[in-house]
């Protein structure tokens, strides 16, 4: 089946239909890919508490024009009073996963909003957010993927059926004090105030003197920086420099570009020289990531790391010489503007707390710090954590738009988008091609988050459908088969064509995804 959809003045592509006709609307109103971006994003913050929100983090890439596109990092920073030695005293190795404020950074959602807005924004932000307040003042139906999870949010007291109505009304009041008070409604508002109380409860993990101050809350978690690139398969890839992951999909597409690759993606070839230009880029991001790392030499070592790779069988990575839940959604507008954001939660519901005035849940992404004393990603106060989101944008050799795209997933992020690309790019397949074709991932451990836990004893896992199983054994991969779905992310694509047409799929794995433009 073919899922490519076309318009030919503007594209949205999200996990949610609800949330998409909301971006829809905006660009059929005058608004950028930002509004649209912003619109459809605050309608998953409520549709979807499952993936992203307003407890959580973004990241986002604009192209707006010929050269490098614009990049927003709007992840949290964790609270004044983060203190690693208080969880190594408590016999802790590693981070809590889940039901501990310490690992809750102030969440960048709104933040990211904020400045997408300020910067690209046509229509005014209250109408943008309009669409999610009424559906969490008035009700929603719930989808197919938040049903049978619905219960753990406030005020839900058991599973749902899918298209049973819910509300959620400390939502809507959030979003309105947000469009119409500005940051101040929110981080220093009653959603602000329940941080502050939460991080004083010693029952998850805050202490007498708060995890957060108000002057923590006060800080913009907004910042643009500037994006990193590599030129593969004739195209300029970008995303999100650290603390984002996204240097694992540039590197490892630097290394599959070097190699020969297949153009038939069916060939067993194709996916075992991808597996292996994933682990080889990937299988140290414990030592290389964290706030504010250089990644240039990490990138220059790609010709390194693909001499280690052997076409007939799986590499052993500690032989290689090294140097030193979630949502993704995208927007191109009717003037060219290309907008690649991700937003999440980080596991799921997230850290599994709830702001008690509002009930949005809280991310879980400081669970991505170190605690081992003197490591360059170690927890403490102000610093964001490593981060798993890392969106993408492709751009012609003359700088012109080609795609914008991205996947939930965890760390198979960069190995999802490394298949999607190398599909669209090298193989000349179509978007919908390239979304819908079977994936494989390398085992990403009891959380999702610990592939690179023991980067040789990671299982291959292959999507149902996939072709290559019996030959990638034969190479030497431990392959563990899964079905069609969401363990493989839920990615999007919208290509922009020299001929002014949009093509766009969004992701079947997430049951109720929708491409659709005008």
């Amino acid at each position: 089946m073919e899922f490519t959809r076309f318009a030919r003045f503007g594209m949205v592509c999200t996990i949610d239909h609800l949330a998409t006709s909301a971006g829809v609307t905006m660009l059929d109103r005058g608004g950028s890919a930002a509004d649209a971006v912003i619109a459809a994003n605050a309608v998953l913050a409520v549709t979807a508490p499952h993936a992203c929100g307003l407890g959580g983090d973004l990241f986002a890439l604009v192209h707006d024009g010929e050269g490098p596109p614009r990049t927003l990092n709007a992840s949290g920073r964790s609270g004044s009073g983060a203190d690693p030695d208080r969880l190594r005293a408590e016999g802790r190795q590693r981070m809590p996963f889940q039901h501990d404020i310490r690992s809750v950074t102030v969440p960048g959602c709104a933040d990211g909003w904020l400045a997408l807005h300020a910067r690209y924004g046509r229509l005014p932000l209250d109408e943008l957010l309009a669409p999610a307040v009424r559906y969490a003042d008035s009700g929603f139906p719930a989808s197919p993927l938040l049903a049978p999870a619905a219960a753990v949010l406030p005020g839900v007291d058991a599973p749902v059926a899918p298209g049973a109505p819910l509300r959620r009304p400390g939502v809507a009041r959030a979003l309105t004090a947000l469009g119409t008070d500005g940051r101040d409604g929110f981080y220093l508002g009653e959603f602000g105030a329940g941080l502050l109380a939460l991080g004083r409860d010693p029952a998850v993990g805050g202490s007498a003197g708060g995890e957060y101050s108000e002057a923590d809350l006060a800080r913009v978690n907004a910042d643009w920086v500037a994006p990193i690139a590599v030129r593969a398969f004739g195209h300029d890839v970008w995303t999100v420099p650290p603390n984002s992951q996204g240097y694992a999909l540039l590197l490892a597409l630097a290394i599959a570009d070097g190699l020969d690759l297949p153009r038939d993606p069916a060939d067993p070839l194709w996916a075992h020289l991808l597996v292996e230009a994933a682990r080889a880029a990937g299988h140290d991001r414990p030592d290389v990531l964290f706030d504010g790392a250089s990644v240039e030499d990490v990138l220059a070592s790609a010709d390194e790391r693909r001499a280690g790779i052997d076409a007939s069988r799986r590499a052993r990575l500690r032989d290689l010489v090294s140097p030193g839940d979630t949502t993704y959604l995208c927007a191109v507008d009717s003037e060219g503007m290309g907008v690649s954001l991700i937003q999440s939660n980080a596991a799921g519901f997230g850290s599994m707390l709830f702001e008690p005035a509002t009930g949005i849940n809280l991310h879980n992404r400081g669970m991505g710090f170190s605690l081992t004393p003197g490591h360059p990603a170690e927890y403490g106060p102000a610093r964001r954590p490593p981060h798993t989101l890392a969106p993408a944008l492709v751009t012609r050799p003359d700088g012109s738009l080609r795609a914008v795209l991205g996947t939930m997933g965890g760390d198979s992020q960069p190995q999802i988008l490394l298949q999607v690309i190398a599909r669209l790019l090298a193989s000349g397949q179509t978007p919908g091609e390239a979304i819908a074709a079977p994936r494989w991932r390398l085992g990403p451990g009891d959380t999702g988050f610990d592939a690179w836990a023991d980067p040789d004893g990671a299982t291959l896992d292959v999507e149902d459908g996939a072709p290559w199983a019996p030959d990638l054994r034969e190479r030497g991969h431990d392959v563990r088969h899964l079905p069609f779905g969401g363990s493989f992310g839920h990615a999007h694509l919208i290509e922009s064509r020299p001929d002014g047409i949009l093509a766009a799929a969004a992701d079947p794995r997430a049951v109720i995804s929708s491409a659709a433009g005008h």
